[in-house]
C-alpha cells in the first residue's frame, strides 16, 4: 500500500535480455555514485551553487549554532528533520517546517526538482532571512535539488542524502524523522521532548511486516527502472522484462515510508560496514515504492537493530475501507480519532484546510499566524522571538497522549510482540 504517494501510470517495455540487463547494471551503477557520494562531498548541496538559480542564498556554514550548548546536565534528546516537498508544496512545506520548530533539533528542508525554481527561491529567501534561523543556524536547504520519483528509489537516495548531511553537519542528534509537506504536528516539540526523554534512545519507530502479500506480485518479483536515477526531467517508471525470483539471501519487509530512526542505525545506514545496507540499496534500485521497504528489510535483517524496531511509524493516516491507493485527506471530522490515537504527526492535509487551524489553536496553542509552537525555550515579546533556555521544557496534554501510545508500543518490542515478523 502506497503511503500518500499516488504510483503514476506504468508502461511495459519489452527489450531482449542484453538490453534488460544493460538497463539494470546502469541503475545500479548510479546507485553506487549515489551511496559513494553521501561519503564525498557531500556538504557540497549546502554551498550556494554556481549557477544563478540561488545567487544571494546562505546555508550558514560559519555560523556555530548556539543551541549546541554542553549536555552534561542536559537529559533530554534532540531531533534531525527532513521536510521534503515538491511542485506547489512552498507554503505547505513553510507551515510543517514552523509548527515542528525547536531551537535545540537540526532541520533539513528539501524541495525536488520538480518545484518551480521561482518556489525554490523563495524558500530560500525565508529561511534566509529569518531573525530566528540566521541566528541559531539549524535550518538547513538543500539548495541543489534532487530529482525525486515517488514510487522510485530516487525517493530513498534523497532520504539518505538528507542523512549524511545530518550526520557530517550536526552530530548530536538522537532521531533522525522524515517528513513530507502534507504532514503536520499533531503535539508540541516539548511534548515529544518529554516522551522521548525517558526512551532508550538505539529504539527506531518503523512500522513493518514480512507479509507483503500481493506486493510479492507486484512489486518484489517486476523489474523497473528509475528515470530518475540518470535524467533532468521527471517522468514514470518503466517496467522492464523478464521478472525476478524472489531472494533467499534476505528476507523482505515492507511498510510505512515515514518513519523515527535512531542514530545509530542511521549511522549504520550510511556507513553500511558490513556492506548489507549497499547490497540492498542496489536490490531496491528496480523495487517499485522501494522508501515502503528499504529501511524495514535492513533493520530486520541485522539482528543488533531487528531488537530495536518499534512497529509504529507515529503518524495517523486514515484510509478508506476498503483501502484504496492513497490515504484519506484528514479533515476537521477526523479530530476527536486524530487526538485519541495519540500520534505525533497526521497525514494527509490539505493546504491551509480547516483542520490545520484547530490543530495550532487547540493542541499547538500557537496563537499567531506564521510563528512557532510555544514551548519551555520561548522568551522575549513578543513569545518566541528570543532564546530562553534551550532544555527547559512545557509539556501539555499532548504528552500525556504520546506517551501512552510510545509506552505501549515500546512495551510490546521489548516481549518481542509485532517485532520483524
Amino acid at each position: 500500500m502506497s503511503h500518500g504517494h499516488k504510483i503514476p501510470s506504468m508502461g511495459y517495455v519489452n527489450m531482449d535480455k542484453k538490453w534488460v540487463f544493460s538497463f539494470v547494471i546502469t541503475s545500479l551503477v548510479c546507485v553506487v555514485l549515489l551511496v559513494t557520494s553521501f561519503n564525498m562531498g557531500l556538504m557540497s548541496s549546502l554551498r550556494a551553487p554556481t549557477c544563478e538559480t540561488f545567487p544571494s542564498f546562505a546555508t550558514n556554514d560559519s555560523k556555530v549554532a548556539e543551541q549546541q550548548q554542553p549536555r552534561e546536565d542536559d537529559k533530554l534528546p534532540r531531533f534531525a528533520y527532513l521536510v521534503s516537498g515538491s511542485k506547489g508544496d512552498l507554503e505547505s512545506l513553510w507551515r510543517t517546517l514552523r509548527a515542528l520548530y525547536h531551537p535545540r533539533n537540526q532541520y533539513i528542508v528539501h524541495m525536488d526538482l520538480e518545484s518551480p525554481v521561482k518556489e525554490r527561491l523563495e524558500l530560500a529567501s525565508r529561511i534566509n532571512n529569518d531573525s530566528m534561523y540566521a541566528k541559531i543556524g539549524n535550518v538547513y536547504m538543500i539548495t541543489k535539488a534532487n530529482l525525486v520519483t515517488y514510487t522510485g528509489p530516487t525517493m530513498v537516495a534523497n532520504t539518505l542524502h538528507a542523512c549524511a548531511i545530518l550526520l557530517k553537519r550536526s552530530p548530536d542528534w538522537d532521531w533522525f524523522i522524515n517528513l513530507s509537506a502534507s504532514d503536520y504536528p499533531l503535539v508540541t516539540q516539548d511534548d515529544l521532548l518529554y516522551t522521548f526523554s525517558t526512551l532508550d534512545r538505539n529504539l527506531n519507530f518503523i512500522e513493518h511486516s514480512s507479509d507483503l502479500g500481493w506486493k510479492n506480485e507486484k512489486r518484489a518479483k517486476p523489474l523497473m527502472i528509475d528515470p530518475g536515477l540518470y535524467m533532468v526531467n521527471k517522468s514514470d517508471i518503466l517496467w522492464v522484462r523478464p521478472r525476478r525470483s524472489l531472494p533467499d539471501a534476505f528476507k523482505l519487509f515492507t511498510g510505512s515510508a515515514w518513519m523515527a530512526l535512531s542514530h545509530s542505525f542511521v549511522e549504520y545506514i550510511i556507513w553500511g560496514w558490513d556492506n548489507l545496507p549497499r547490497t540492498l540499496l542496489m536490490y531496491y534500485t528496480n523495487f517499485v515504492s522501494s522508501p515502503e521497504s528499504y529501511f524495514h528489510t535492513v533493520i530486520c535483517n541485522v539482528p543488533e537493530f531487528s531488537k530495536t524496531a518499534v512497529n509504529h511509524d507515529l503518524h495517523y493516516i486514515a484510509w478508506d475501507r476498503p483501502p484504496r491507493q492513497h490515504p484519506r485527506l484528514l479533515s476537521l471530522r477526523d479530530m476527536p480519532p486524530m487526538i485519541a490515537s495519540g500520534a505525533a504527526f497526521g497525514r494527509k492535509f490539505r493546504r491551509n484546510d480547516t483542520a490545520l487551524d484547530k490543530i495550532d489553536k487547540e493542541l499547538l496553542m500557537r496563537t499567531k499566524e506564521g510563528g512557532f509552537t510555544p514551548g519551555g525555550w520561548c522568551g522575549g515579546e513578543p513569545e518566541c522571538s528570543v532564546v530562553g533556555d534551550v532544555a527547559k521544557i512545557r509539556p501539555g496534554s499532548g504528552a500525556e497522549r504520546l506517551k501512552g501510545l510510545v509506552d505501549r508500543l515500546v512495551a510490546e518490542a521489548k516481549s518481542g510482540k509485532n517485532q520483524c515478523e
